[in-house]
């Protein structure tokens, strides 16, 4: 073991997390040689694989991260996949320290009847599915004509929109080919989302929100039966913009004549309706069943046991993402998370795992917005570096790695046939899907079947997996 070497830090997981603690850790003057571990063909996570194709304006967060990657000082690895071509005994052979950034992608549970009947859905499936993920089936199966959508967060309104809006104002985005054709077909009329609370505790940003009362020839319904502000709410009303903003979006949307309603699609927004029931017939979805309920004083509600049935032929639940265990680490199955301590990961014994970090939702659960992964990241890197300490000392045990040379990772994967996708690889397949959307007057046409992806950036034409999803 040589001092005289930089610190070989493996990060997992190149979504934001992942991304920003490799920027932030470049940058705190540790000696130090950063790879970037990427499960999937592409980077940049839930930005390219959770955002809705017509949020531009937050898929630009992709421009700031492609930045970072340019640089040349941190080695992207995609299409290497913990777990499965390499283990955590073979990640601290060849580095010093490994954090894990792997997100949350899986739909939390939700404990009702019926929530397994045909017809009813993750959201963080269908967001898969629609944007285009290479890992998830390529068709989708929309017939119902009315949709309850269950959460109250950002993902509910995607959900809805991208379900109620026609296919044809899709068509400027990066959305699929058969992702288009689907919706196309769609004979979705309604949608119903129902949040258990009140408007004043909703998860909605302002600019969603709004965003929702401009998509064409849908209109958003909303009940003033459903308005109701306890002082918990009149307090988070006053103490923050963002909740007045949100509250006062949807007073305007109730004061709506019906004769202003004129819409061929509609997306209705619910409070005070907490789900109980998915009911069905014959296996499939037929109803939802809700219980209306009161706020407390504080923002917290009760049931009341006065119930409505809603005829519905497919439910969505969006109430929240949940962490997936990784191989080798300590999970916390109630959280969703690895068991860590801001950050250093803990055994069972509560004792920190040496030179094992995360990072991101994996770290904290799926809460805050992608500002919030900075700081995250920050502390992270933080007590990383507090662990390295003075790295030059002979008899600092922080640098471990037997097999520390940059080459070794590229020469385990290669023996294993894993065909790792560098930057510029990643450069060839942008470029590419680029050219696609060219083509059609569009940013760009994703590379959906992960072969074909694969296929592009290592320079290969691309397969008969069809590069829009559609296998031609």
């Amino acid at each position: 073991m040589s001092p005289n070497r930089p610190v070989r830090v493996a990060i997992v997981g190149a979504g934001p997390a992942g991304i920003y603690a490799a920027d932030i850790l470049s940058k705190t003057g540790l000696d130090v040689s950063i790879d970037l571990i990427e499960r999937l063909p592409a980077p940049f996570g839930l930005v390219r694989y959770g955002v809705a194709p017509d949020h531009p304006r937050i898929k630009q967060i992709i421009v700031a991260l492609h930045k970072v990657l340019e640089r040349g000082d941190i080695r992207l690895l995609c299409n290497v996949d913990y777990g499965v071509d390499l283990k955590l005994d073979d990640l601290r052979a060849m580095y010093d320290a490994v954090i894990f950034a792997t997100g949350a992608i899986r739909d939390a549970e939700l404990a009702i009847p019926g929530i397994d009947l045909d017809g009813s859905y993750g959201a963080a499936d269908f967001v898969s599915w629609y944007d285009g993920h290479p890992d998830v089936p390529r068709t989708w199966p929309l017939h119902a004509a009315e949709v309850a959508v269950l959460g109250a967060g950002n993902v509910a309104l995607d959900v809805a929109r991208m379900l109620a809006k026609h296919a044809r104002d899709l068509l400027v985005t990066d959305v699929p080919a058969n992702v288009h054709e689907i919706l196309a077909a769609s004979p979705v009329t309604d949608v119903h989302v129902f949040a258990r609370r009140g408007p004043a505790q909703v998860k909605f940003s302002p600019l969603e929100l709004r965003e929702l009362g401009h998509v064409p020839d849908v209109d958003v319904i909303v009940y003033p039966d459903d308005f109701d502000f306890d002082e918990g709410s009149m307090a988070a009303i006053h103490s923050s913009n963002q909740t007045k903003q949100v509250v006062k979006t949807l007073t305007d949307w109730t004061l709506k004549e019906p004769d202003e309603l004129t819409a061929s699609r509609r997306i209705h927004l619910h409070f005070l309706q907490r789900p109980v029931e998915v009911l069905g017939a014959d296996g499939k979805v037929v109803g939802l069943r809700t219980e209306r309920t009161a706020l407390t004083g504080d923002g917290t509600v009760v049931g009341t046991g006065e119930t409505q049935d809603w005829p519905v032929q497919a439910v969505y639940r969006a109430v929240g993402y949940f962490g997936s265990p990784l191989v080798d680490l300590p999970f916390d199955e109630l959280k969703g998370v690895i068991a860590n301590r801001e950050g250093r990961v803990v055994d069972v014994d509560g004792e920190a795992v040496p030179g094992v970090y995360t990072t991101g939702w994996i770290k904290r659960g799926p809460v805050g917005l992608i500002g919030h992964t900075k700081s995250d990241a920050s502390e992270t890197v933080r007590h990383l570096v507090e662990d390295a300490g003075d790295v030059t000392d002979p008899g600092s045990s922080f640098l471990s790695a037997t097999e520390a040379d940059p080459r070794a990772v590229l020469d385990f994967l290669a023996a294993r046939g894993v065909e790792a996708i560098e930057w510029s690889g990643w450069e060839l397949l942008d470029a590419y899907e680029r050219s696609l959307g060219e083509v059609q007057g569009r940013e760009r046409v994703k590379v959906v079947p992960r072969e074909d992806m694969v296929a592009v950036a290592l320079g290969r034409p691309a397969g008969g997996g069809g590069h829009d999803g559609t296998g031609h």
